[in-house]
């Protein structure tokens, strides 16, 4: 298949700098990166393709002949124009434009090496909260159930692959040798089997024990968050634990309503009490607080409660609490409350009379959201 052009493959003018050249080429590389894509064999031809692109447009002389001839003006000249194009090559080469550590310490590694360390597989639970809870934030104790490695157990190396963790096949093909890499299947990839096991551990020296792990829940989280606690999951021998994830589930509050960071209530007043006023207490996420009804408020009113709703997450803000004031009209009258009713229907002050000062209920809503 015909080669694709350089600048076609990192996305790239022709007249692109330096600069923009390395930032195309990291781009593509965190990508398609082998360890993000496992056993993605397209994966990892398009990394290998991205990799032969960056070493010929970031060198001036290979650029030059490149735009003059094309590809056949940069074959022969080293690279990866030529054949025994390989993984580790394209690591060694390149592994500097991702920092003193190279590839693996940019994807939390330590260097790499013919052996990827393996990490055990992730555990997820689900933790629910109250409303109180994810607004304050609090601690609490998740028990799980997890793989870990049995007490006793010895390893010793893998004789299938050294230790290397990998088998290597070096296929001859028209281009070359091209050396492919497999993950071994006596150690899964760990370069290491068991050795000596205790009798209630399995074939890879691991048993299943329930433990009670600890976490601090942030104040603002909210429901379908996933928190991580990094290897409190599942061990795995010769490599490093998985995570503990947890999904956050609100249990509904009674009376309040989340809305992003503002809590809404709704308070229902009698006619009296917005006609003449009142002093009541309302709930909030830290308990009862006392406000003030104002002779004359509408229904369809929303009082503000500065700094009572939720505290932003990794931030220093809080919302408010909104209180949407509603007028409970009564569904029954006695024959002595209907005759003082009635007789206050046909009074000036009781009748509709909306000034071009009072806001609809939808303009109030817009106001405040």
């Amino acid at each position: 298949m015909a080669k694709r052009d350089y600048y076609e493959v990192l996305g790239i003018a022709k007249g692109a700098g330096a600069d923009e050249i390395k930032k195309a080429y990291r781009k593509l590389a965190i990508k398609y990166h082998p360890d993000k894509n496992p056993g993605n064999a397209s994966a990892e031809d398009k990394f290998k393709e991205a990799a032969e692109a960056y070493e010929v447009l970031s060198n001036p002389e290979k650029r030059q002949r490149y735009d003059q001839f094309g590809h056949q003006g940069v074959s022969g000249n080293g690279g990866f124009g030529g054949g025994g194009m390989n993984m580790d090559d394209i690591f060694s080469q390149f592994g500097d434009i991702f920092g003193g550590g190279g590839f693996d310490s940019f994807f939390g590694g330590g260097g790499r090496s013919s052996r990827r360390t393996k990490k055990g597989t992730n555990l997820r639970v689900k933790l629910k909260l109250t409303l109180q809870e994810l607004a304050n934030g609090v601690e609490k104790k998740i028990k799980v159930k997890r793989h870990m490695v049995a007490d006793g157990v010895t390893f010793k190396t893998c004789a299938t692959c050294q230790g290397a963790g990998q088998i290597k096949k070096v296929v001859n093909t028209m281009l070359g040798q091209m050396v492919s890499a497999s993950t071994c299947p006596a150690c899964e990839g760990s370069g290491q089997v068991v050795d000596k096991k205790p009798a209630n551990a399995d074939a890879r020296g691991l048993v299943v024990k329930e433990e009670i792990i600890p976490i601090n829940i942030p104040a603002g989280v909210s429901e379908g968050m996933q928190l991580s606690l990094s290897s409190k999951g599942n061990e795995v021998p010769g490599g490093v634990p998985g995570d503990l994830l947890i999904l956050i589930e609100e249990i509904a509050d009674e009376v309040l309503v989340r809305d992003g960071n503002n809590v809404v209530y709704d308070l229902y007043l009698s006619f009296v009490d917005v006609a003449l006023g009142a002093s009541l207490e309302v709930p909030t996420i830290d308990g009862k607080v006392k406000i003030k009804i104002e002779p004359g408020t509408q229904a369809g009113k929303i009082l503000r409660l500065k700094g009572k709703g939720i505290k932003e997450l990794n931030g220093y803000g809080k919302g408010d609490q909104l209180i949407h004031v509603n007028v409970w009209t009564p569904k029954e009258v006695t024959k002595e409350e209907r005759e003082k009713l009635e007789s206050l229907r046909d009074s000036e002050n009781f009748k509709p009379n909306p000034g071009k000062s009072e806001k609809s209920i939808f303009d109030k809503v817009k106001e405040f959201f």
